[in-house]
Parts: C-alpha cells; structure tokens; sequence
C-alpha cells in the first residue's frame, strides 16, 4: 500500500514538474522520459516573463490550474508553485481553484485554501463568497452557507444585501433551517447589512408556507417601520396567506390597500383573489373583482375568466358563467378550450342539454375539438331524457368534425337509437366509416356496441315467443 502511495506521488510530482517545464502552447503535446522529468524538476527552466521564479508569472500559473479538468491536479500544481521561492499566486488562482475544488466537492480543501488567503492577507472580493453561497447550496450544506456570512466579515469584507438573501433562500428551503433564517436575518443590521425588500418577502414567504400568519404580517408591518418599501410581490404573498387561513375578506382589504398606497396589482394578485372568493362560494365579489380589473390597470386575461366561469359552474350557476364567456371579447379575451368545456358540463350538470349543444357547436365551429367527458355528458344527457333525435345530431356533430364516440357512449346511444329507428343506426355506422381512423377513433367498439344491443334484442324477442 505504502509502495502504491509512493509510486502515485512520485507520478504526480513528475506530472506537475513537466507541466511547468514546457511553454504554455506545447504542455499538452509532448511527454518525457522520467528521467527528463526529474531533470525538469530539480532545475525548471526559468520564465521570461518573470525573472524571480523560476516557474514563471503568477499569470501563467493560473492559465495552468485552469486548464486541468482533475481538481486534484490543480491543487497538486497550485502547491508546487506555492513551493518556489520568489513565488506569490495571483487572486485568481486561488479563485480558479476554489471553483473547480467546489464544483467536485472537496470542501476541506476549500477551507484550508481560505485560511491562507487569511494568513497571507490577500485583499479579496465579494465574488468569491458569492460563489461559495452558491456551492453549499448545490450540495445541501446549510450550515456552510451559514458560516460564509461569518467568514465574510473575519477576511473585513461586508457582505452585501445580496449575499444574506442567497443565504436565506437556501436556509428557509430547509424547514428545519427557519429558525436559524431568522435569527440570521433579525442581527444582520448588527453587521452593517440591512436586509432589503427581497429579504423580506423571503422571510414572509416561508412563515407564510409554514402557517405562522402573524409573524409574516409583523414582518410586513415592520417594512414600513424601517423604510424598507414593500413591493406587489409583498402584497400578495400576504394575500396568498391569508387565503390559505380561509381569510378572503382581509386579502380583499390588503387589495384596497395596496392600491390606496399606489401600487398596481399584477395579475397573480387578482389570480390569488378570485380563486379563493371562488373556492369560499362568493361569486358576486369574484365578478365584481372581476369587472374592475381593467380600471384598475390590469386586463383580466384567460385564467382569470376561466376561474369565474367554473366558480358559477360548481355552484350551479351555469347561465352567469355564460354571461362571463360572452364579456370576454369586448374585453379583448377570447374563450379557450377550457371555457367551453367548463361551461357545456356546467350547462349539462344542470339539465341544459339545449344549452350546452349551442355552446359545444359554437366551441367546435373555432376548431376546438370537445373533450370525451363533454360529448359523453351532453349525449347521456339527451337521451336520458328522451331526446335521442338531439343526441344523434350531437353525434352528427362529433363525426363531422372527425371525430368517434368512445366506448362508453356507443354503449348508452346504440341501443337508444335502435329504440327509436334502426334505419338511423344504419346512417350512423356509415357515417362512422368514412371517419379517419385515428388511435381514439372506437369504430371497432361502435360495432361491438352494435352486436351486443342485436344479441340482446334476439333473445329478448325470442323468450317473448316462447312465452307466447
């Protein structure tokens, strides 16, 4: 084991001695002897580029550790140089190298790099400890990030604003971490840092997720406080807490306030809104809401309509949510997909097939294509009560755009059909035919559907005879 320990040592010395030994443009295109090795590491050629080592600039050092993909060898070059006499590694060196010792982990290795900076009292930047924040995080250390911050302020670099927030985002992802997010962010100030607005909604965000209510609104309070400027994204992470308390009508306040304070809603606050005021069955306010939008500065736009629309489905109150589809083109939104599918079931749930047929011919006249649950509703819909005559019209619909039942409609219309006339069936099934067949298209299922309804009436009309 010793004898493998020496022998990879003395390759890696041999290594590095040859990367020093020749120009920076022939470094990867040559190999020595080891005998040339040795003699290129007891007497390395000196550098024109700085007459005090003879290794070279700090520079060229550099350029060397950054163009190793094995981090070890990088390290293994970085101390080598370190070695020379008249020799002082450049800022950047060690930046290159904390970069590719994080990126493969070796963080005791970054921690003893750290230490010399310290020791040898090298002036260091912000950039650094930007990217080791980053590093801690990738590999879930919260503890490392923590201590960052600390270390920042030993090397007399003041962290930024920017610093504690990439902090606090790391630390409140972690639920365990909360605690210690606050307590760092509470004795920042106490450090010359004082948390921006960011760091707030950081905060608030996290008790907000967590339950804890009123520290986020204490904290929204204390923004005030401390002229710190709360921002639309502050507001509607309070909203959204709120909302989640079932707590709809202090949202609404904070929405009065925000705008009585001049700020603009986006559309994600009004999203919020209408969701919950929806969810809590208070549909006057959620249109009122609704209609006011555009007044207030901001359109509503498609989600916003379609939650309208399934608030007055879900409660029965299909013919208001019709009245939310027809305003939207006048204020440039058209219906989607989803807004006629949720307004035809919604129609449907309530017994108007008339209704819903109307909607489900304009929403496919726009090239959308209905959904199996809206054709299957709507057609159940009339023959259960006894429309077939409607029914077929719907189906009529369906296969003229290209279209086939599935299979649980075949089972509900056939037999309804050749209830009421088997020459129909006939029209149907040739129809079906001239449809493409698609992977979705059931005609083998539309004549299963057939077999099984004749197979049914034959015995049904041969106990009848041998009854009689």
């Amino acid at each position: 084991m010793f004898q493998q320990f020496v022998h990879r040592s003395n390759n890696t010395v041999a290594t590095v001695a040859r990367c020093f030994a020749l120009p920076a443009k022939t470094q990867s295109l040559f190999f020595y002897s080891s005998s040339q090795q040795q003699t290129q590491l007891q007497n390395p050629e000196p550098s024109k580029s700085d007459s005090k080592s003879p290794i070279g600039s700090p520079s060229r050092v550099q350029k060397l550790i950054a163009s190793q993909s094995d981090p070890l060898l990088a390290k293994e070059i970085f101390d080598y140089a370190s070695q020379q006499p008249n020799f002082r590694h450049s800022y950047s060196s060690y930046l290159v190298l904390i970069l590719k010792l994080g990126r493969s982990k070796h963080f005791s290795l970054i921690d003893d790099l750290l230490l010399r900076l310290k020791s040898e009292r090298y002036p260091v930047t912000p950039t650094l400890f930007s990217y080791l924040i980053k590093v801690y995080a990738n590999a879930d250390l919260p503890d490392k990030a923590i201590k960052t911050f600390y270390t920042m302020l030993e090397f007399n670099c003041k962290p930024l604003p920017k610093h504690l927030n990439r902090i606090l985002e790391f630390l409140v992802s972690h639920r365990s971490y909360l605690r210690p997010a606050f307590d760092l962010f509470r004795i920042a100030h106490k450090y010359g840092v004082s948390p921006d607005t960011k760091s707030y909604n950081i905060m608030m965000r996290a008790f907000c997720l967590n339950g804890d209510l009123s520290i986020a609104y204490q904290l929204f309070n204390q923004m005030f406080k401390r002229d710190v400027l709360p921002d639309v994204e502050s507001y509607r992470l309070l909203m959204q807490g709120l909302c989640r308390k079932s707590q709809v009508n202090k949202a609404v306040d904070l929405l009065e306030d925000m705008l009585n304070k001049g700020f603009v809603p986006d559309t994600l606050n009004y999203t919020t809104l209408l969701n919950s005021l929806c969810r809590k069955k208070k549909l006057r306010e959620a249109y009122k809401l609704l209609c006011r939008m555009k007044v207030r500065g901001c359109n509503p736009d498609i989600v916003h309509y379609n939650t309208v629309i399934l608030g007055f489905c879900r409660e029965g109150r299909a013919m208001d949510a019709c009245k939310v589809l027809h305003d939207m083109p006048s204020n440039g939104c058209l219906p989607n997909l989803v807004s006629y599918r949720t307004l035809v079931t919604g129609l449907c749930d309530q017994g108007m097939f008339d209704e819903a047929k109307k909607y489900m011919e304009e929403m496919m006249s726009k090239g959308f294509s209905p959904h199996f649950s809206v054709s299957h509703g709507l057609m159940k819909g009339f023959c259960n009560v006894g429309k077939v005559e409607e029914a077929c019209g719907v189906l009529d619909e369906l296969l003229r755009f290209g279209e086939a039942p599935h299979l649980n409609t075949w089972v509900i219309v056939i037999p309804r059909i050749c209830e009421v006339d088997e020459e129909k069936m006939e029209e149907v099934m040739k129809k079906v035919m001239k449809v493409e067949i698609k992977s979705d298209t059931r005609i083998v299922e539309a004549g299963i559907g057939l077999e099984q309804y004749l197979i049914q009436k034959i015995r049904s009309t041969s106990r009848r005879s041998t009854r009689g």
